[in-house]
């Protein structure tokens, strides 16, 4: 009865919500995005995790990371902008302290993980695949803008797909995390696709900086940060569309900015296949199962059997 009550209305049996993430299958298109709900089951106190198509844990590096000085997140105008700089417990704690807590919800798992260089990458991979089958995909994070002295590997198509080939010993499908702050997204995509991607994941949040007026310094501890939100969602949407019509059957999970069923249509008619919700459980932790209700009442307000039939919709047939 709790879980009823937090959920709201259960989707309509008639409606299809199930996708295809490239090899994936999930029993329907919506997910967290990974730094936005932990490393383990912190939003199942709000959330039934069984009910998402899955769980985006918070990047991980294979050996604990401290992440950046405080002040971490500041809220702006349309959304917010972190600094966290990628604080984990490391490969081996997450396994021991935190998947089974996810595993004992009833989530399907996506873990994320990154690196410094293509070894850290290689090394976080090969320690994740001692996790068990409940991790259904490795999302690559290549494209994270707020680790101090460190490039983004996803401004480079040729260190991206270096990454992606160093990853396979993950044993698992391996979902690329982009940026739009390239000059050609889709060839980005394209080389990550090439070297052994099953999905793509477009996009991580854009660089920023807030400056305190009486202090005269950046706010965050990391000086620049990720700006992510509402203010980032036509960004994104442009990202995946652009990405589908450079790549119409690759698998594609689209990001930005979605914290209502109608942002979920619009990233799915873009080209995604599935979307992750992010800075919009920061203020309404239930704001990703808010989003799948709301994404059931639109497809059957509009006619529509399959979710998976909005993918691509957008675009010229």
């Amino acid at each position: 009865m709790v879980v009823a009550m937090r959920w709201g209305r259960r989707p309509d049996p008639d409606l299809d919500l199930s996708v295809q993430v490239g090899s994936v299958r999930l029993p329907n298109p919506v997910m967290t995005a990974s730094g936005t709900a932990g490393h383990g089951a912190e939003l199942g106190a709000y959330v039934d995790l069984s009910r998402l198509g899955a769980v985006v844990v918070k990047s991980l590096l294979a050996d604990p990371w401290p992440g950046n000085p405080p002040l971490r997140v500041h809220h702006t105008p349309a959304g917010m902008i972190n600094s966290v700089g990628l604080q984990g417990p490391g490969v081996a704690a997450w396994l021991a302290d935190d998947l089974p807590g996810l595993v004992a919800a009833g989530a399907r798992v996506v873990v994320s993980i990154w690196g410094r260089t293509v070894e850290e990458y290689r090394a976080a991979a090969e320690a994740v695949a001692e996790a068990g089958d409940q991790v259904v995909a490795v999302e690559v994070n290549l494209s994270c803008p707020n680790l101090s002295g460190h490039g983004i590997f996803a401004q480079s198509a040729t260190a991206s797909a270096e990454v992606i080939a160093a990853t396979a010993a993950c044993g698992r499908p391996r979902w690329a995390k982009l940026t739009a702050l390239v000059t050609d997204l889709p060839e980005v995509a394209g080389a990550v696709l090439d070297a052994g991607a099953d999905a793509i994941t477009v996009a991580n949040t854009v660089p920023g900086m807030v400056i305190d007026l009486e202090s005269r310094r950046p706010i965050l501890g990391g000086r620049p940060g990720g700006v992510s939100g509402p203010a980032v969602h036509p960004i994104a949407v442009k990202a995946v569309y652009d990405c589908r019509a450079a790549y119409p059957d690759a698998a594609i999970v689209g990001v930005g900015g979605v914290s209502t069923g109608s942002d979920a249509v619009e990233m799915l008619m873009a080209g995604a296949d599935a979307v992750q919700v992010g800075t919009a459980t920061f203020a309404a932790p239930r704001s990703v199962a808010t989003v799948l209700s709301q994404l059931d009442r639109w497809c059957r307000s509009h006619g529509v059997t399959r979710v998976a039939d909005l993918t691509g919709a957008a675009h010229d047939r």
